[in-house]
């Protein structure tokens, strides 16, 4: 096994990785920049609020229900609350790749519901295409773009994988392309590339920008936004629910909750989320030499074809995000800021150089981490509670950025009991499988992480992995 290839980096990082990593800032390279963050927003206090629509959670489930809310209704009263300031969550954390995919992939989407699947395509293209016209609409300046994302093959076996994924997508209507291995270095260069797919559908954009102006839009439409207002509880009253905060309530009519991984709000939430840290580099802009030496010209997001992947890409201003690849979730699930730096970032420089080698001596800037609120089919849970007068959605698995467009727009029809083509879909109606409590999840996870970096190594699917795919928890991510 090559030193790149393995699940864990040596004690005595090479000192190629030490160099690039002495510099680099334990912060979200998004949000580490004080011009652009906007002033925060007061924290709600007293017990005197009402509203029509509350909603838990300022990330991008919560600030998209609440503009289409007002969209929907331009006299409904919407207050949102955020535990924290907007963006320090998954929403400002991620690697702001827009996929029109509402199911982790088609390939998913066919394991999951191979009976719904056109209609879950043609409902991502339009959850698309609404993003960018309101995008273009409120003026929200986010580095909004589509290049396309190609998919490369590392080594013989992902060669295959890239092959299968080609052909499916063709047989849906995908209008992907199929590189081979001169194609695709011609496109990006790396001696790692194998040969590669383009979907030309994918979107790239600056996460922490589009927040902030989705949140500026919001207000712009009358939605009051409280920030470091913590939710700790809920009560049913005869005709609305009180929201408990730290400092204070408000009682609303109906309840939207899109907190992702941060499940104590809802205690249900914890049999179907699963809190998982990813981790992130961010690189000092490259020069005009580096710059020609990757070529990289139409700037596409850039992911490979293994169980466990990086995803990277060109920022405007050229630098290189690469994050993915070492996930972690920790005993019993808990989240803590101290595991947002760890030797993970370590074993991701080590992959960045392994595959772009003529970027040695690039400095990191940024290293950082996310929580993932991932669920055991890969795809969002939706439900109610409170008699329907509270709807949630959550369990992105990382594809967020465009489908809480969606996961909002359905918690909406939820919460006001429409009958919708969106409500009726099996993916809103049927929960994914829970998780086991714990100590058996903890193991289930270590079980399917070692299992799924074998099928890396050698092409073959083991007994375990066989089992998960038979009761309907896939990994063809």
């Amino acid at each position: 096994m090559r030193w790149w290839m393995m699940p864990v980096m040596p004690s005595s990082a090479p000192a190629a990785v030490r160099a690039a990593l002495a510099d680099a800032v334990p912060d979200v390279y998004w949000t580490d920049r004080p011009a652009l963050r906007p002033t925060p927003r007061p924290a709600l206090t007293g017990s005197g609020h009402r509203a029509d629509l509350v909603v838990v959670g300022g990330g991008f489930t919560g600030l998209w229900a609440a503009i289409q809310a007002k969209e929907d209704d331009p006299t409904r009263d919407v207050v949102v609350l955020e535990r924290g300031r907007l963006g320090v969550a998954a929403s400002g954390r991620n690697g702001g790749f827009v996929s029109p995919s509402l199911t982790h992939g088609l390939a998913q989407g066919l394991a999951c519901w191979p009976d719904e699947v056109g209609t879950l395509e043609r409902l991502g293209a339009e959850n698309f295409a609404g993003l960018v016209e309101s995008v273009k609409t409120y003026g929200i300046d986010a580095d909004l773009h589509v290049p396309g994302e190609l998919t490369m093959a590392l080594d013989e076996r992902q060669v295959g994988t890239v092959r299968e994924a080609y052909d499916l997508h063709r047989a849906h209507g995908v209008p992907v392309s199929l590189l081979d291995a001169g194609e695709a270095r011609a496109r990006v260069d790396s001696p790692r590339y194998l040969g590669g797919m383009l979907d030309p559908t994918v979107g790239l954009v600056d996460p922490a920008r589009l927040v902030w102006g989705l949140a500026a839009a919001a207000e712009g439409l009358g939605v009051r936004i409280h920030e470091d207002t913590a939710v700790t509880g809920f009560d049913e009253e005869t005709s609305r629910v009180r929201v408990r905060t730290e400092w204070g309530s408000v009682r609303g009519r109906r309840v939207v909750v899109g907190t992702g991984a941060f499940r104590g709000v809802l205690k249900r939430l914890a049999w179907y989320t699963l809190p998982v840290y990813d981790h992130v580099l961010m690189t000092e802009p490259l020069t005009a030499e580096q710059l020609a030496s990757v070529g990289w010209e139409g700037r596409e997001g850039l992911t490979d074809a293994g169980n466990q992947f990086h995803y990277y890409r060109r920022t405007l201003d050229d630098r290189v995000l690469f994050g993915g690849y070492d996930a972690n979730y920790h005993f019993p699930g808990r989240i803590d800021a101290r595991y947002e730096q760890s030797a993970s970032h370590d074993l991701l420089a080590a992959h960045f150089l392994a595959i772009f080698p003529q970027l040695e001596g690039i400095r990191i800037t940024h290293r950082w981490a996310g929580v993932i609120d991932t669920t055991s089919r890969f795809t969002p849970v939706f439900g109610t509670a409170l008699a329907g007068r509270l709807a949630y959605a959550v369990g992105y698995t990382g594809l967020g950025v465009a489908s809480t467009r969606f996961g909002a727009r359905v918690a909406l029809d939820l919460v006001d009991r429409r009958d919708t083509e969106v409500t009726r879909l099996g993916m809103v109606r049927r929960k994914p499988l829970p998780f086991p409590p714990e100590p058996l999840r903890g193991l289930g996870v270590k079980v399917t992480r070692a299992s799924l970096a074998a099928e890396d190594r050698t092409g073959r699917r083991n007994l375990w992995l066989k089992a998960m795919d038979a009761v309907g928890i896939g990994f063809d991510s």
